[in-house]
């Protein structure tokens, strides 16, 4: 069995992040990229990318219908349109984070920093996972209802992740964590 944690992460990066790759051409303004340029410049071979897209748990990536380009589907600090869906969130949603940005998340809001957008979730426990990943987890509760009726705009993204441009302190409300 392949080891594709190393390979995934390493795509995530082409994809999202690489701003000499945007620069250059190889990612469009809709964030695709070309599978064979990923295969002869990165190393990668076609099995391994389709491994990757198909095994993600999170549903990150995406070939378009030709499976000769791939993107992902959020996350970017590129700037690209993926096709995201405007649309009104439930009431509550859910942003994890670590402990180490609590002061300033409650002086300056949850910002989207070098990414395009903030990255909410439906559920706990998401979002515990991604403030694990930071440090010692803290979730926040997001009070999506009134931001949407305070005319804030909520996209989907094709994997179910609710992105903002920015959340104000005013919606924010500590719930689990230290």
């Amino acid at each position: 069995m392949l080891n594709l944690n190393n390979l995934s992460k390493q795509l995530a990066f082409l994809l999202r992040h690489d701003k000499e790759g945007y620069k250059e051409g190889k990612i469009d303004k809709e964030g695709w990229r070309d599978v064979n340029e990923l295969i002869s410049d990165h190393g990668f071979n076609r099995s391994e990318i389709v491994e990757i897209v198909k095994t993600d748990k999170k549903g990150r990536y995406e070939f378009n219908t030709d499976q000769n380009k791939i993107r992902a589907v959020q996350g970017h600090s590129i700037p690209v349109s993926v096709d995201l869906i405007e649309s009104k969130p439930p009431d509550i949603l859910y942003h994890g984070t670590s402990t180490k940005f609590i002061d300033s998340i409650f002086k300056n809001g949850i910002e989207s920093r070098t990414r395009l957008y903030v990255h909410l979730s439906q559920n706990k426990e998401v979002a515990m996972e991604v403030g694990k990943r930071h440090g010692n987890p803290v979730i926040l509760e997001i009070n999506a209802k009134k931001m949407y009726e305070d005319g804030v705009k909520f996209f989907q993204s094709k994997n179910k992740v609710w992105l903002v441009e920015y959340v104000p302190t005013k919606y924010i409300k500590k719930i689990e964590g230290n």
